[in-house]
């Protein structure tokens, strides 16, 4: 079973390669520039890498949201493409799922945090059992303090990664109340090789869906959804 998988649901902007269970490639850049101009030069060079055939590949797996609404969009837009013009299933991987991934078989809770804004983070609390990744509270838009109260009621260590963490690292250093940790460098941010891995458990449990079906998860409003409700809620008042 081959796998191809993309993240671009945050800063980073990341490809792999996952052929039974060996990781073949991985090619991650968290960088200034968008994910328009870095996703398929990546997925092109790790390809010409392997010599690889995108024909071989039996499915590919998308790190699904939520996030980015831009990155999110040219991530979905990708892997729809190809799984279209490859007549491929896609997996759909939630983003802090793969993230809480990262951290395989960590002892305690897991709490990927990313900045989701006005004082918010995209968040979920995950933890391991007998090796499988279990979903203690399913992903979603939360205040950062609220959060935070939500793990004290656990009574159970935790730890962190995600771009919410250096964000919101002072507010949990003074919240939390009990044992926290933070994840390392290699291991705090988005990884495809993640969502590749994650995706290989979902394809032995048949969780696909066709390039047409695949919608990225949002959580939320974009910015300009909001404001456009905003401008009408004022009309309908005049």
């Amino acid at each position: 079973m081959k796998l191809l998988a993309l993240d671009s649901s945050g800063m980073v902007a990341s490809v792999a390669v996952l052929e039974d269970e060996v990781l073949l490639a991985e090619y991650t850049v968290n960088y200034k520039k968008t994910h328009s101009q870095t996703l398929l030069p990546m997925l092109d060079a790790a390809s010409g890498m392997l010599e690889l055939d995108l024909k071989t590949l039996d499915a590919i797996a998308v790190a699904a949201g939520p996030g980015s609404f831009t990155g999110l969009r040219i991530g979905c837009a990708t892997a729809k493409g190809l799984g279209l013009a490859l007549d491929k299933p896609l997996i759909s991987v939630p983003t802090l799922e793969a993230l809480a991934y990262n951290l395989y078989d960590t002892e305690g809770l897991i709490c990927p945090l990313m900045d989701a804004r006005r004082n918010q983070v995209y968040t979920g609390i995950y933890a391991f059992e007998q090796h499988k990744l279990k979903v203690v509270e399913n992903q979603k838009a939360i205040a950062v303090a609220e959060m935070i109260e939500k793990l004290n009621e656990r009574k159970t260590p935790v730890t962190f990664l995600g771009d919410g963490v250096p964000v919101y690292r002072e507010q949990l250093e003074k919240g939390m109340r009990v044992p926290f940790s933070f994840a390392p460098a290699h291991l705090n941010r988005q990884r495809a090789s993640a969502v590749a891995a994650l995706a290989a458990e979902y394809w032995k449990q048949g969780k696909t869906e066709s390039a047409r079906e695949h919608r990225p998860e949002y959580l939320r409003m974009s910015q300009a959804e909001r404001e456009r409700m905003e401008r009408e809620r004022k009309k309908a008042c005049l």
